[in-house]
């Protein structure tokens, strides 16, 4: 416990639903992090229907008196409602974000503070996130399919993200005002075994927009774990035709709708000219996947349509 005024450096918000084994493990890493006395941990459970309410309790009576830690419930299911509770709750003026099965470095606070702190142009920061594989990686999992599987290295040294990049949600901070543009929107993220995403590339998007600087550091280190369930073509291709459907649902307007539809068309052509070629199970798979992301993409924006004209 910290005393009375305190005011953390760092506030460390972990969302949780149904993994309450992996959650503990995320926990009991904490305990040996650099400078866990400036942050202040939030966990926020998403209902769990599982025993992960006990297991958090249980957390913070055993080592309550080592760390500044609390147990927030957000009934509203969903990944960003989550996110969105931890934010409101945070004292800090640096936010970060570490998925529920996820075991960061050693030095992950210190890098957070250290940087936020010594570059006052960053607005977000995120890292490296290493995979720790259930069962056997698939010969089929080849490059194109890591970022799906949050498997990030942009190598060693210090540098702003490319255009079409930004830190993902098992390892990324970000200064409080961030949030003054906006809190994650609801209608995008994960809500219980949903694979909808897109409201970390939403949010990133409208910084960048704003001109912030987001920075990736190679010793923001983090390993996440990937359970033998994802390990699989299926889920693979659920997971990009959810892609799809989020990147419909980002676009507004006519002209994003135009857009949009440019770009899948574009992306048509381009799988088709690819598929010629693929020979490799891991490219023949990956074809694949495309053409499912853009199902998705259609399905979403000719229902959204319908939807409309039923109006």
């Amino acid at each position: 416990m910290t005393e009375y005024g305190h005011v953390p450096k760092i506030s460390i918000i972990i969302c949780t639903y149904n993994r309450s084994a992996l959650l503990v493990k995320t926990l009991q890493s904490l305990i040996t992090l650099e400078n866990l006395q400036e942050a202040e941990i939030i966990v926020v459970d998403n209902s769990s229907t599982d025993d992960s309410a006990a297991a958090i309790k249980g957390f913070i009576e055993a080592h309550g008196a080592e760390m500044d830690i609390r147990y927030l419930l957000e009934p509203v299911q969903g990944l960003s409602a989550a996110r969105n509770t931890g934010i409101l709750a945070s004292k800090s003026q640096i936010i970060a974000f570490l998925d529920d099965d996820a075991i960061p470095c050693r030095n992950w606070i210190t890098t957070i503070i250290n940087t936020f702190d010594e570059r006052p142009e960053v607005m977000a920061m995120g890292g490296k996130v290493a995979p720790i594989f259930e069962s056997k990686r698939p010969d089929w999992l080849i490059k194109p399919f890591e970022l799906p599987y949050t498997i990030v290295d942009l190598g060693g040294k210090v540098r702003e993200y490319p255009k079409r990049l930004h830190p993902c949600g098992a390892n990324m901070a970000m200064r409080k005002p961030a949030f003054n543009i906006s809190l994650f929107p609801l209608d995008l993220g994960r809500k219980g075994d949903s694979l909808i995403s897109g409201e970390e590339t939403w949010l990133f998007g409208q910084l960048q927009k704003e001109g912030h600087t987001i920075l990736y550091h190679p010793q923001m280190a983090v390993e996440h774990f990937v359970a033998a369930g994802r390990l699989t073509e299926d889920w693979i291709m659920k997971r990009y035709y959810s892609q799809g459907i989020s990147n419909a649902m980002k676009s507004e307007g006519v002209k994003g709708n135009l857009l949009l539809l440019g770009k899948t068309a574009a992306k048509v052509v381009y799988i088709l000219a690819d598929s010629v070629l693929s020979r490799s199970q891991g490219r023949k798979l990956l074809n694949k996947c495309r053409l499912e992301s853009i199902r998705g993409t259609l399905h979403m924006f000719w229902n959204r349509k319908r939807e409309s004209a039923a109006g």
